[in-house]
C-alpha cells in the first residue's frame, strides 16, 4: 500500500486537496493562529528531538547526516508513527512544517521515511 503524502509550509493557505493536515514540528510556528492552520492533528512527538533540531540548524550541508539521525529516532518512535500511519490509511495526509527551507526540513525527511517504511 502506497501512502498519499504531501508536504507544505504551514504558512500556506489550507486547500481541500490537502486531505488531513498534520503539523510535524515540535514548536508551534510563529505568527500562525491555531484556527488558521486548519489542522487535523499536531503531532509534535514525531518531530526531531530538540538536540537533533538544534544541531541541524537547517544547514543544507548537514542534511544527509540529519536524515540518518532522524530516521534512527523515528525507528524508536513507534507510537507516533502508528498515529500517523493510521491517518495515512484513511487517505491523503499533508505534513506541515514551519521552516523556510522547503527542501531541507523534518517534514520532507519524515515523508521520505514513511514512503520507505509504509508499515511497521
Amino acid at each position: 500500500m502506497a501512502f498519499d503524502i504531501a508536504v507544505r509550509r504551514v504558512y500556506e493557505a489550507p486547500e481541500k486537496a490537502d486531505g488531513q493536515r498534520v503539523l510535524v514540528d515540535r514548536i508551534w510556528p510563529r505568527g500562525v493562529a491555531k484556527k488558521d492552520a486548519a489542522l487535523t492533528l499536531w503531532l509534535k512527538e514525531i518531530a526531531p528531538s530538540d538536540e537533533l533540531r538544534k544541531w541541524f540548524g537547517h544547514e543544507p550541508e548537514r542534511w544527509a547526516e540529519f536524515q540518518k539521525r532522524y530516521f534512527l529516532e523515528l525507528d524508536r518512535n513507534e507510537e507516533a508513527l502508528a498515529s500517523l500511519r493510521a491517518l495515512l490509511r484513511d487517505g491523503k495526509v499533508t505534513l506541515l512544517y514551519g521552516a523556510h527551507d522547503e527542501a531541507h526540513n523534518n517534514a520532507v525527511a519524515l515523508a521520505k521515511y514513511l514512503l520507505r517504511h509504509p508499515r511497521a
